[in-house]
């Protein structure tokens, strides 16, 4: 039952910062010390975002339980929300890249990062307040909230884009920090209390 809600999150746009650009050797040092700034924050939260992909995709059995898809997919949706607002105030910090539009860009990506932790948050509640006593009812709840993941993923991230473009994408996608990770946590561990670590073992699907 939990198979719609890991192909939304695998399907969409849920590691942003990911980039992959050709290098180029006439990037100025300023653009290339913002990307490291940046870079060194976002990674640790990008691992985050990996592990809580991975729990939901663990989850996925058609004989999994209710209860435990319940609490797996919430503490995920609580530190992929958590990642975003950390990833929000890393690039805020940051300041704008120094490139043309740079203050505008940094603005908007700031916003869609904050925008979706509160969506993340959002489907957390809801999830939370499935009933898991009754299997059918929990399904078609579990249905709705993967819609609404599959919105939240493909749509409203043209500011992440731009951020992502050009100069400063190029700059970034050279930075160890901004590569794609892979979840990687011991297997066997329980599910996580909130705002800790969620287990995994498989890597995150690429998108």
């Amino acid at each position: 039952m939990n198979k719609k809600l890991a192909a939304a999150l695998s399907g969409g746009a849920v590691l942003v910062l990911t980039l992959s650009g050709c290098s180029s050797d006439d990037k100025s040092d300023k653009v290339n010390a913002w990307s490291k700034k940046v870079c060194d924050q976002v990674q640790p939260q990008l691992q985050k975002i990996a592990n809580a992909n991975a729990a939901i995709q663990q989850q996925t059995a058609d004989n999994s339980k209710p209860a435990d898809v319940q609490k797996t997919d919430s503490a995920a949706f609580q530190q992929i929300s958590q990642a975003y607002k950390a990833l929000g105030t890393a690039v805020d910090s940051a300041g704008a890249p120094p490139v043309d539009g740079g203050e505008t860009t940094h603005k908007e990506a700031v916003k869609e990062l904050n925008t979706s932790s509160a969506a993340y948050a959002n489907l957390q509640k809801k999830i939370d307040a499935l009933d898991t006593k009754d299997q059918a009812k929990f399904a078609d709840g579990l249905k709705g909230i993967a819609d609404e993941l599959n919105k939240i993923s493909t749509s409203g991230d043209e500011a992440l884009k731009k951020l992502q473009s050009g100069e400063v994408g190029t700059a970034m996608a050279k930075q160890k920090g901004c590569q794609k990770p892979t979840a990687s946590v011991a297997p066997g561990t329980s599910s996580p209390k909130p705002g800790a670590p969620s287990p995994s073992t498989s890597p995150s699907k690429e998108s």
